[in-house]
C-alpha cells in the first residue's frame, strides 16, 4: 500500500507547494512594489476583490503542502523506523534513542520559539535576531545529528519540515488574520492599522527567506552527495546553503524594487 501512497502524496505535495510558493513570490516580489503605485480609490476597488481570492489559494496551498509533507515523512522516515535501539534505516545512522523522538517532536514545536522570538524586543534589531535565529538552527541541526542520530537525509528533511511548519503557521495564524483586518479597513475607506501591515509583511518576508533553503532540504532527502563535503563536518553544507539562500532572497528583494511598469 505504501508503494502507491508515496508517489500519490509526492505529486500532491509538489502541486500544493507550487501553488503556495508561487503566490508567496508574487506577493513579495511583484505585488509589494505594485501596491505602492495605487492611489486610495484604486486600492479600495482592487484590494477587496484581488486579495481574498489570492489569499484563499495561498492558505489552501500552505495547508495541503504541510499536510502532504507530514504524510510523506511518515511513509519515508517514520513508518517502521522509530523502534528504540533499532538502526540501519532511513531515519537513523545509529541506534534510535529517546533523543531521536525528542528532536522529531521539536521539529514541529520549534515554531513557538520562533514566534516568541519575533514577538520579543529582540526582533527590533534585525541583525541580532537574524544571528540568533541562525545559531538556533545550527543548534537544532547539531542535536539532530549528534544526539538524535539522524541520518543525512533525515536531518535535511526535518530541518525543512521545521521551516515549513513555521511558514504554514505564519500563513494561517499571523498573515491571514492581519490581512483580513487590512482588507476590511481598505474596503471601508479607513487606513489599515500599521501594526497589521508590519506583521503581515514581516512574516511573509520570513516565509520567503525560509523557502529557498527549504527547497534544498527537499532535494537532499533524496541523496547523500553533500554529506560531510566541507572539512568532513556533517551538516555544514546545509548551514552554508541557508546563508546562501537568505542572500539570494535579499538580492531578489533589491531587484524587485527596480522593476517598473510601462
Amino acid at each position: 500500500m505504501e508503494d502507491y501512497l508515496n508517489p500519490i502524496f509526492r505529486w500532491l505535495h509538489i502541486f500544493a507547494g507550487v501553488m503556495w510558493i508561487g503566490l508567496l513570490y508574487f506577493f513579495n516580489f511583484v505585488n509589494a512594489s505594485f501596491a505602492g503605485t495605487m492611489d486610495g480609490d484604486t486600492k479600495k476597488k482592487v484590494v477587496p476583490e484581488l486579495m481574498p481570492r489570492a489569499l484563499y489559494w495561498f492558505r489552501m496551498g500552505a495547508a495541503w503542502t504541510w499536510f502532504t509533507g507530514l504524510i510523506l515523512m511518515y511513509l519515508v522516515f517514520w513508518s517502521g523506523n522509530l523502534a528504540m535501539e533499532s538502526g540501519d534505516n532511513m531515519m537513523s545512522d545509529g541506534l534510535v534513542n529517546v533523543w531521536t523522538h525528542i528532536m522529531i517532536t521539536f521539529t514541529f514545536l520549534a515554531v513557538f520559539i520562533y514566534d516568541f522570538l519575533y514577538k520579543s524586543t529582540l526582533a527590533s534589531n534585525v541583525r541580532l535576531v537574524t544571528i540568533i535565529s541562525f545559531l538556533l538552527i545550527a543548534g537544532v541541526e547539531f542535536l539532530m545529528i549528534h544526539f538524535g542520530q539522524f541520518s543525512y537525509r533525515a536531518f535535511n528533511i526535518h530541518i525543512g519540515a521545521m521551516f515549513g511548519t513555521m511558514m504554514a503557521f505564519n500563513v494561517w495564524f499571523r498573515i491571514w488574520p492581519a490581512q483580513q483586518r487590512i482588507i476590511k479597513a481598505i474596503k471601508e475607506g479607513s487606513g489599515p492599522d500599521g501594526k497589521d501591515v508590519a506583521l503581515a509583511g514581516l512574516r511573509s518576508k520570513h516565509n520567503t527567506y525560509m523557502s529557498v533553503p527549504l527547497f534544498w532540504t527537499m532535494m537532499n532527502q533524496h541523496t547523500v552527495l553533500f554529506n560531510s563535503k566541507i572539512a568532513g563536518i556533517k551538516g555544514l553544507v546545509l548551514l552554508l546553503i541557508i546563508v546562501i539562500g537568505w542572500h539570494i532572497v535579499f538580492q531578489f528583494y533589491k531587484k524587485s524594487t527596480k522593476i517598473k511598469g510601462f
